[in-house]
């Protein structure tokens, strides 16, 4: 395992120092980012890690800016953004994604870590904790979108499947128009999905045409992979790792958030309402905005909570 620094900037009104790492994995190089005090007066906190998948290290800017006081570790998923797959895998499985986590929290050599991880990065952060629990203090597994976990679950991994079938069949636009109709739909799907209309592409402002590529790390990477992955409730409820399962007070009854419920139950707790919705610490990412200064101030308070 090769760590290597490839960069490294000051922000001086802000007083914070960025490091930008490239670590070597089996078929990929992962790019992490560390922001820390640029005077290293030591902290009590546990580094923080923000993660997504397949969002980018990009996406946790915002988020970022409110945890100042600690050491925050961002990173670019395998098949995404810098963290390009040198294999020629078409897709990534939540297991590899944890396997390179743990790579990076043991570069990182800072002990057990906080670790807040949203959507994609949610199921992949507990693929890491059910194996590697002595790696993550507290978990916060924000809006895991598995399907295992739904009472409608044959459906969901029906729809999910058939999202990335269309990618690969008719490009992008029509793909992304269906998976922004499954994210955003409220309530369980229909035993009879297939029999609903495919959404238009324009109406979300997407292209009809097939550009030819299939290499979109969300329709193509991660589609199946992610939605189908089977949480090791077994190993997660024995796990040294306090974990908390979060869910947006806006997104409850959509997919990401019907999971979450239905990994809190696989858990034996609930789950703990954030504010806004799935994309709630988003403050302008992508073109995205939630609440993320409430947001921010609910992930301390959780965080602070942890003995």
């Amino acid at each position: 395992m090769t760590d290597i620094t490839t960069e490294t900037d000051i922000t001086t009104e802000t007083g914070i120092t960025t490091e930008t790492h490239a670590l070597e994995a089996p078929g990929a190089t992962i790019h992490y980012d560390i922001r820390r005090r640029a005077a290293d007066e030591g902290t009590d906190h546990p580094a923080l890690f923000l993660i997504g998948s397949p969002m980018t290290a990009e996406g946790f800017a915002t988020l970022a800016s409110y945890f100042t006081d600690r050491t925050v570790v961002t990173y670019d998923p395998r098949a995404a953004g810098r963290s390009v797959r040198t294999d020629g895998a078409t897709e990534t499985m939540p297991e590899e994604h944890a396997d390179d986590l743990r790579r990076v929290i043991e570069a990182l050599g800072a002990g057990p870590v906080d670790l807040f991880a949203s959507s994609g990065g949610a199921v992949n952060a507990l693929a890491l904790v059910a194996g590697h629990p002595h790696l993550v203090r507290t978990l916060v597994a924000h809006e895991p979108p598995t399907a295992q976990v739904l009472p409608d679950r044959e459906a969901a991994l029906a729809v999910c499947a058939d999202v990335h079938a269309t990618y690969q069949r008719d490009g992008m636009g029509p793909a992304m128009a269906k998976f922004l109709a499954v994210v955003s739909r409220k309530g369980p799907f229909r035993d009879d999905w297939a029999t609903d209309p495919a959404p238009d592409p324009a109406a979300f402002g997407l292209p009809a045409e097939d550009d030819g590529s299939r290499d979109d790390p969300l329709l193509g990477q991660n589609m199946r992979g992610c939605t189908a992955y089977r949480p090791d409730f077994a190993a997660l409820r024995t796990a040294s790792t306090r974990i908390v399962v979060a869910v947006g007070e806006e997104s409850a009854d959509q997919f990401p958030g019907r999971s979450a419920a239905g990994v809190a139950a696989g858990l034996g707790t609930e789950p703990t309402v954030f504010p806004s919705h799935h994309g709630g610490f988003l403050g302008g990412e992508f073109g995205q905005q939630g609440a993320p200064e409430p947001f921010a101030r609910t992930l301390r308070a959780v965080l602070d909570a942890s003995p």
